[in-house]
């Protein structure tokens, strides 16, 4: 039909060229776009149709390919990639800025007694458990019984870990104190996502080829792609955690941080805000070596693909 949108599109992949900063800067601020979250039940669903029927080579009369990538964010922001169920809201990346900066704010803001410490690690781990949970890759099930287990373990866990750096930073200069919550969050993301996704590591996530052809499920994909989660979450904390008690720590001497003692916690979420969404952009997608698989995964895929060489599969967030 004359004037109908190209099926040739790859909606697989982000709309702009994320070899770019900027390119990478656009991806994030769709994927995380907070307004995502306000979305009715009936624009996610008219999403999910336009993407599913556009991936099954049937074009919607009149559609955009800027319609098509709105509807593809939006689909992406709300909707699993492996399983395709809606997400829980809180646990969706386009909750992310809210959530994150909120909580971090406080955790940078109220670091000084014990009790502060417990429940906002207790908050921020609480919250990680959702989000990993949600943001899980593979589409195996884990029970009530394990997931109960799992965040128990990896919200005492981080609990723990800032309670003993806490008492070890009392020791060392008062700057060091405003550390703690990073080297917390950081030692519990070590915890939590592992322990969310344990049930990964025993059998595996979906791998696939270029063209999306499932091929089979790997636990040794799964070591990798938590190991490469952890890594990206601590360094998605470095700018937003790091940077922030060296600004505060100056500020807080000025006249009028001392006269508007309030105004430390708006400041240290402001703070948060600016350098979460200048320095971070998370990605799904992930790919290794079919060498690096196990043996009988190996034998199956040069069975019934035998010139791939490389699978990808959903790391995760």
């Amino acid at each position: 039909m004359s004037g109908e949108l190209s099926l040739n599109i790859n909606i697989k992949e982000p709309r702009w060229d994320q070899g770019t900063f900027m390119g990478r800067a656009q991806h994030f601020f769709m994927v995380t776009d907070p307004r995502n979250v306000l979305l009715s039940s009936e624009t996610l669903e008219e999403a999910r149709v336009i993407v599913q029927d556009y991936r099954a080579g049937v074009v919607k009369p009149g559609l955009t390919e800027d319609e098509l990538w709105r509807a593809k964010y939006v689909y992406d922001s709300a909707f699993h990639p492996d399983t395709g169920e809606k997400m829980f809201v809180i646990g969706r990346m386009s909750a992310q800025v809210p959530m994150n900066m909120s909580i971090t704010g406080c955790m940078l803001t109220f670091y000084r007694t014990t009790p502060a410490v417990v429940f906002w690690q207790w908050v921020n781990q609480s919250f990680n458990a959702v989000v990993n949970y949600t943001n899980r890759s593979g589409d195996a099930p884990m029970t009530v019984n394990q997931l109960g287990a799992a965040y128990v373990s990896a919200t005492t866990g981080a609990v723990v870990t800032a309670l003993g750096l806490k008492s070890l930073a009392s020791r060392l200069p008062p700057i060091v104190s405003r550390f703690v919550p990073f080297a917390a969050v950081a030692a519990a993301n070590c915890i939590n996502i592992p322990f969310m996704r344990q049930r990964e590591l025993k059998y595996g996530i979906p791998v696939t080829d270029e063209n999306d052809n499932r091929l089979g499920e790997s636990a040794s994909a799964a070591k990798q792609a938590i190991v490469q989660v952890v890594v990206s979450r601590i360094g998605m904390a470095v700018p937003a955690m790091a940077i922030p008690p060296v600004i505060m720590n100056a500020l807080e001497k000025r006249a009028f941080m001392k006269r508007f003692p309030i105004l430390n916690a708006p400041v240290q979420v402001g703070l948060h805000l600016c350098l979460k969404t200048t320095f971070t952009s998370p990605l799904h997608c992930a790919s290794m070596s079919v060498s690096s698989l196990e043996p009988d995964l190996q034998e199956r895929i040069r069975q019934i693909s035998p010139h791939t060489t490389t699978v990808y599969f959903n790391k995760g967030l």
